[in-house]
Parts: C-alpha cells; sequence; structure tokens
C-alpha cells in the first residue's frame, strides 16, 4: 500500500512539474510512513515539507497543491492535512480487505518483491574456528545470519550463503598438538598437558578415533616431544608460577612437526580439522543453518590469492616496510593505525588473509558483501572496509552488521563458557535442552548488535510469555478452527468470503487488515535494513491481534458470508504467520 501511494505522490509532482511550480530535475525522496495514532489516518507523508522550498511556498500550501494533484483512486477514501504539512491519508475499506486476497492468492510468495533486482549478494556468517564444536554463543550469529538471507532471497537477491574456514592459522596447529597429546595417552604414554591446549571431550573423541584408525602412526618420543620447549608453568614451594604458555605450545607444536615429518603431521592435522568441521557442518544443518559454499583460508594461500592481493596493494601504493614487516596505510582510510600484512619472519598475518579473501568475493562478481562478525571483531570492520577500498572497490558494496554474543543463563545463573577448557555449552545441547525452533526465535527476537541474555526457563515455557509459543498457538489454533468447521457440518467457499471482505467491520476485524497490509512493507524495511528481529516482532503483534479477535468473536456461525469473510481474514493471518516465521526458520505447527 505504500508503494502504492508512494506512485500517487510521485505522479502529482510530475504533473505540478509541468505547470512550472517545480523544476524538472527536481527529484524529492517521496517517504510514507504508517501513522502511530489512527485518528490522523493509516499512512502519512512528509513530502509538502520537502517540496515547500524549492516551490516557494509555506509546506501547508504545498501540502494542498500535492492533494489537488493527486489522480483518483479508489485506495483513498480521505486525505487531510495535518501540523505543519504532514499528509495524511485514510485508506478504504476496499484498499484494507485486498490484503487478504493478496496473502490467499499468493501464498508463500505473500510479502515477495523484487527490490534486489536479482543482483548477487554474498552473506558470509559463523566463520568461527574449527577448533572445537559450535557453542551457544555461536548460535545467534547463525540464526541471524540465516534469518537474514531468508528476507534477502525474499525482497529478490540473488544469496549465496558461505562459511570461511580459518584452516590456516595457529590455532589449528593447537588443536593439533591437542589431539596428538591425548592420542599418546591412549598409547599409554604419559603427557603433560599445555595449560593453553584444547581440553574438551570433544579432543579425546577425536583422538580416540584417530588412535582406533591410526594405533601406532603418531607415536612419538615423549621426551623428544618436550625437548628444549620453555616451561608454560612451574612449582616454587610448592606454589604454581605461571611460566611463558605461548612459547610452551609453539615449542611443542615445532617439536611434534620435526618428529612426526610432513605427511604424518598433515594426517593429525587434517583428521582433527576435518572431524570438527563436518560436526560444525551437521550441527548447522540440523539447525536449520545450511551453506552454499565452505570457502578455506589455506585455499586463498595455496592459490597465492594472497600474494595476489599484497602485490596489488603494494603497486598501488597502500603498502610500506618498516622494522622488516610489510605494513598496509590503513590510516589513509580513516582506521586508528597502520595494519601489519607481513610479519618481520615473512609469515602473513590472518589481515592478509582477510584481504584477500574480501578480494576474492569482488573478483566472484558479487554486487553486495556483507560480512557477519561477532561484536569482539568490531575492530576489524575498519581496516576491511580500508583494504577494499584502496582495491578499488566501493564500500557502499560491504555491510558488516555486528552481533553480540548470547549470554546464557540456565536457573537465573549465567554458564561461563571457554572453548579450550571446554566448559561449555555446545549449540548441539541447546537446541536438544529448549528445541530448535526456540533457539532460532530467541537468537533473532532482539536487534542484533542489543546485548542478549537468553533465558532458557522462557524458551522452554508453554506460557504466552513466551513469545514464540505464543505466535505459533495462534497459527495453530486457526488450523483448529479450520477442523471444527468441518465437524460443525459446513465448508468454506473461498470466492464467496471474497466478495463479501466488505461485512469485516469490527475493531478486531480492522486492526488485522490493517496489521495484515503492512507485512509486505515490514518485509521490505527489514531486508533494507538488515534486520530480521523486526518479523519477531510484528509476528507477536499480528498473533495479539488474532487472540484478541479469537476472544472477541466466533467464526463458525450460520450467516455464510459473514462466516466465509471471516475464515478468508483468519486463513490470510495463518498464511502471513507461516510465512514470517519461515524466514525466521521456525516451524508453523498446526497442532500444539
Amino acid at each position: 500500500m505504500k508503494q502504492q501511494l508512494e506512485q500517487l505522490i510521485n505522479s502529482a509532482i510530475e504533473s505540478i512539474k509541468q505547470s512550472n511550480l517545480l523544476a524538472d530535475d527536481f527529484s524529492p525522496r517521496i517517504n510514507v510512513e504508517r501513522t502511530r495514532d489512527s485518528s490522523h489516518g493509516d499512512l502519512a507523508s512528509n513530502i509538502a515539507m520537502v517540496c515547500a522550498k524549492a516551490a516557494g511556498k509555506n509546506p501547508r500550501e504545498m501540502a494542498q497543491i500535492i492533494i489537488d494533484a493527486l489522480p483518483e483512486s479508489s485506495i483513498i477514501q480521505k486525505i487531510s492535512i495535518a501540523g505543519p504539512g504532514f499528509i495524511n491519508f485514510f485508506l478504504s475499506n476496499e484498499s484494507t480487505t485486498l490484503v487478504v486476497k493478496q496473502a490467499l492468492e499468493q501464498a508463500k510468495n505473500f510479502g515477495r518483491c523484487n527490490d534486489g533486482a536479482n543482483k548477487k549478494v554474498i552473506v558470509e556468517f559463523v566463520s568461527a574456528n574449527p577448533t572445537g564444536p559450535l557453542h551457544v554463543g555461536h548460535g545467534r550469529g547463525a540464526a541471524y545470519g540465516s534469518s537474514l538471507s531468508n528476507l534477502l532471497d525474499l525482497v529478490g537477491w540473488n544469496v549465496s550463503r558461505e562459511y570461511y574456514v580459518n584452516d590456516a592459522g595457529r590455532q589449528m596447529h593447537i588443536l593439533a598438538l591437542s589431539v596428538l597429546l591425548r592420542y599418546l595417552e591412549s598409547a599409554g604414554l604419559e603427557i603433560t598437558f599445555p595449560v593453553n591446549g584444547y581440553k574438551g571431550e570433544y579432543v579425546l573423541d577425536i583422538s580416540s578415533e584417530l588412535f582406533e584408525l591410526h594405533p601406532e602412526t603418531l607415536t612419538v618420543d615423549i621426551k623428544k616431544l618436550y625437548l628444549g620447549v620453555a616451561a608454560d608453568e612451574r612449582k616454587v614451594d610448592g606454589e604454581v608460577i605461571e611460566g611463558d604458555k605461548e612459547k610452551h605450545v609453539d615449542g611443542l607444536i615445532k617439536n611434534a612437526k620435526a618428529l612426526l615429518g610432513e605427511e604424518k603431521y598433515q594426517l593429525l592435522f587434517k583428521f582433527g580439522l576435518e572431524s570438527i568441521r563436518s560436526d560444525i557442518e551437521k550441527d548447522l544443518s540440523e539447525f536449520g543453518v545450511n551453506f552454499d559454499n565452505w570457502y578455506s583460508e589455506q585455499s586463498l594461500m595455496d592459490s597465492g590469492a594472497i600474494s595476489e592481493a599484497i602485490t596489488r596493494l603494494t603497486e598501488a601504493g597502500y603498502m610500506y616496510e618498516k622494522d622488516g614487516a610489510i605494513w598496509f596505510r590503513a590510516t589513509d582510510f580513516g582506521d586508528d593505525k597502520d595494519r601489519v600484512a607481513v610479519r618481520d619472519n615473512g609469515q602473513t598475518t590472518y589481515f592478509a588473509s582477510d584481504i584477500a579473501y574480501h578480494m576474492e568475493k569482488l573478483d566472484r562478481g558479487f554486487e553486495r558483501v556483507i560480512d557477519i562478525f561477532g561484536a569482539d571483531h568490531h575492530g576489524y570492520v575498519t581496516r576491511v572496509k580500508a583494504s577494499m577500498k584502496a582495491l578499488g572497490a566501493n564500500t557502499d558494496q560491504i555491510d558488516i552488521p555486528l552481533v553480540q554474543f548470547a549470554i546464557l543463563y540456565r536457573g537465573g545463573k549465567r554458564v561461563q563458557m571457554s572453548t579450550r577448557s571446554g566448559s561449555f555449552v555446545t549449540l548441539r545441547e541447546l537446541r536438544e535442552e529448549v528445541s530448535n525452533d526456540a533457539a532460532r526465535f530467541f537468537y533473532v527476537m532482539r536487534k542484533a548488535e542489543q546485548h542478549m541474555d537468553f533465558d532458557l526457563d522462557l524458551a522452554k515455557s508453554k506460557s504466552n510469555e513466551n513469545p514464540m509459543y505464543y505466535i505459533q498457538y495462534a497459527h495453530a489454533r486457526i488450523c483448529s478452527v479450520t477442523k471444527k468447521l468441518t465437524e460443525a457440518g459446513f465448508s468454506h467457499d473461498l470466492e464467496n468470503g471474497h466478495e463479501h471482505l466488505n461485512a469485516l467491520i469490527t475493531g478486531h476485524e480492522q486492526l488485522l487488515l490493517k496489521r495484515l497490509a503492512g507485512y509486505p512493507e515490514i518485509i521490505r524495511t527489514a531486508a533494507k535494513n538488515l534486520e530480521p528481529h523486526s518479523i519477531a516482532h510484528y509476528l507477536k503483534e499480528l498473533a495479539n491481534d488474532f487472540h484478541s479477535y479469537y476472544n472477541a468473536d466466533k467464526f463458525i456461525i450460520e450467516e455464510p458470508a459473514l462466516r466465509n469473510a471471516r475464515f478468508n481474514l483468519i486463513l490470510a493471518v495463518k498464511q502471513t504467520i507461516s510465512n514470517g516465521l519461515a524466514i525466521l526458520g521456525v516451524s508453523a505447527p498446526e497442532s500444539m
């Protein structure tokens, strides 16, 4: 409806231009919004205030000129001028009931539009290091990214969902070492586990499977493994004193590589990597989160993409050498300091991989790039955009929403999480406890960058206080009423219901009609602002309107025309709830 009014206003502006009151090249932004107070109409526009100065008129005069130039339309019942020059539109009953036909005829496509014009967009999300199972903190990024991708697809973008696998960094070598040490334990050898190794049960599972498949292959001399390695902690008079834990673990990795040799070390490394990566993929798939591509960081090194990116930036004058390292001039693009791309030992940094990865995204022909980062990576935003600008990209092509990790509460107490210590709640455990639906919904019901406390007790409750349950119950209630219609000996006549939609005149019916009419615009706005949480809020309001209607009026009545019209209305509500929940990756049950 907003689009239709915007088109009418645009026609009025073009008509006014012909009278020379506005210049031919004047192109104002036409903004139509829903009113907060129904006494001010259904929709309002500030277009008169936007045009007034250009036309040499005061805003209220301009508002009347625009109203007089508006084409005739059956969707408008009345127009008024309010305040300094707002134009308020009161919609006709015909326009508000039209949404029922649209929802039922378009079914799963209700709300779909072509704002994206089939342009290619890549949405990269989750991308957690494959050093352990996904925990409850990662789940929010997964739910947000999946819902956002669904939303962008609905508004016409050609969406590619991608997981960036950090399979080339130091943490992966620490994982490999952790698996090796547990493997040696399985072989009956006595080891000292490093303070900053990965201690979770999943490491034991991986090492046990590896030992079963290759029982003697990776056995090494324990004394040689620890030879020359700095202590990560030591005891002085019975007290534990912290040593250099980073040098300790790096020394162990170096010795492990030397003792195993390249072939055996790669067997160890790849076994740990693939075990965790495949578990992550399975976990996410069960969560309704699927990717079109799993992109390997290592492939950037193997293909020479990192070297190419550094060469491009060097030739463009954005790299320089200092203290043996190669630096990117990030400060030229608003960053607070320049960034190292190649260390003094010749090793490229994680940032260098990031530059190459984003360069490669644009080289693949994506017209828009969306990186979903955890809020703890906020410092990367400026430097990533800086490197892309240096490579000639338009930074308007790049969006980087930040997602706050969810903090899990059970029984009112916060659950502590640490991947290395192993004391964390996995996403799988969360899903098993509260259900996929509850996890998906609760993760996205707040704005992504807002702090979130995940209340397990509320997520599991079957009450009106649980917003997901409240919405799903509305859908199930409509299914139940439909079954009762048949049991009462009646049948539903869709066409007859369409013919008598003007009979929907009660306050609850009018409120539902207006709420339904707002759904397509909610979809467009949510996609534009990258905010799927607004869908969750809308569905809660729609469910509330329906439950109020259910408690106030009867649907199974003797009068066929009104009965059919009411069933058309509630079936449109059912379809809209189903569509909205599908965007969020939540089911719409027929019974509860």
